[in-house]
């Protein structure tokens, strides 16, 4: 046994309640959602981040997965430049229940508050993300009867 694999601890609670709430959420096939590109400098990161963000705050009471979402999708439009955890969140949303239409309306409502730049950048990762998972039909102005189309 090596020094690293006696020293690894066992997942810690907030850990395993983390990954419990990301499964809960899972839209499609999980590869590659929570995957760490940095995972030889910084191979914690991953484990960071579901612990704290899943483990202890998303895990709170008071707000439902797709509540949640919404705010975080939020959130992210405001920062700019989260186009990779938009397209995350907007996979875990799809997974909290949130229909497409829900998804893109909370970012619509972002464009007031931060511009239209940022929130043309979280749409096209929205978008990339409705595609990749054959949703695009799902919003109702691609209906057949096209209701829905506020244009």
């Amino acid at each position: 046994m090596s020094d690293e694999e006696a020293t690894t601890p066992a997942p810690s609670e907030r850990l395993l309640r983390g990954q419990q709430r990301q499964a809960e959420m899972s839209y499609g096939p999980a590869e590659g959602q929570y995957h760490n590109p940095m995972q030889d400098v910084a191979p914690d990161l991953v484990s960071l981040i579901t612990e704290f963000a899943y483990g202890d705050i998303h895990s709170r009471p008071g707000l439902d997965p797709g509540q949640r979402q919404l705010v975080i999708l939020g959130v992210l439009t405001a920062l700019g430049d989260t186009e990779r955890q938009v397209a995350n969140h907007t996979r875990s949303a799809l997974g909290a229940g949130l229909s497409p239409h829900a998804i893109v309306e909370a970012i619509y409502q972002t464009i007031p508050y931060v511009g239209f730049p940022r929130a043309i950048r979280a749409l096209q990762s929205v978008t990339a993300t409705f595609e990749k998972f054959d949703v695009v039909g799902d919003l109702p102005w691609n209906r057949p009867n096209g209701k829905g189309r506020t244009d």
